[in-house]
């Protein structure tokens, strides 16, 4: 085989292997269940190696108000191909106890969702615009239109509130977005109606 030849072989190998790759390449988030408490070590050996990992966090609710805390504690979102990415490292990772599977195979997480993850997480958390005691109206669940009090705050998307139901007052813990202030009705009001 002549130089030409060879060069010729050698370019159509490597255009055929780097068209190939170029096809296959399909990376898809898949989750990763770490050993207790060390999400943020897996995640630390994780990129080390060069995978790209989410660990999305929420405020804790600590007084300062700048503590972070995982989201989903125990676990990771990773993005692989499997085709071109080496797993085998993954499962001796320090840290790492195993990619979640279903049927013996790794399930793949769908990309929007992450996205969504990413949005609502940058997006600032509302406050509760309600007061103990404030009468609310529940828009949402099974409880379409119910009356109710507002106990509490519940975290940053619940609220408990207090609900007549069969003839009893009892506590109930609904999504906040749920609730809206209650327009208030003369028969309603504990105070006298001005005439």
């Amino acid at each position: 085989m002549n130089d030409i030849d060879k060069t010729d072989l050698s370019n159509s190998l490597y255009g055929r292997q780097f068209h190939m790759t170029a096809l296959s390449s399909n990376p898809r988030w898949y989750l990763i269940q770490t050993k207790p408490r060390q999400e943020a070590r897996a995640e630390q050996h994780l990129r080390r190696q060069a995978f790209e990992c989410y660990r999305p966090h929420k405020p804790s609710g600590s007084c300062n108000g700048k503590a972070q805390e995982p989201l989903f504690p125990g676990y990771l979102f990773i993005r692989l191909d499997r085709q071109l990415d080496n797993w085998y490292p993954i499962r001796s990772t320090r840290g790492v106890a195993r990619v979640v599977s279903f049927g013996g195979e790794p399930t793949p997480v769908r990309d929007e969702l992450i996205e969504q993850l990413r949005q609502r997480l940058a997006a600032p958390a509302e406050k509760t615009q309600f007061r103990p005691g404030e009468r609310v109206q529940l828009h949402g669940g099974g409880f379409n239109e119910l009356e109710a009090i507002f106990v509490s705050a519940d975290g940053e998307e619940r609220s408990v509130i207090l609900l007549t139901l069969l003839q009893r007052e009892q506590k109930v813990r609904v999504p906040t977005h749920y609730l809206s202030g209650c327009v208030a009705r003369p028969e309603l009001t504990l105070g006298f109606r001005a005439d």
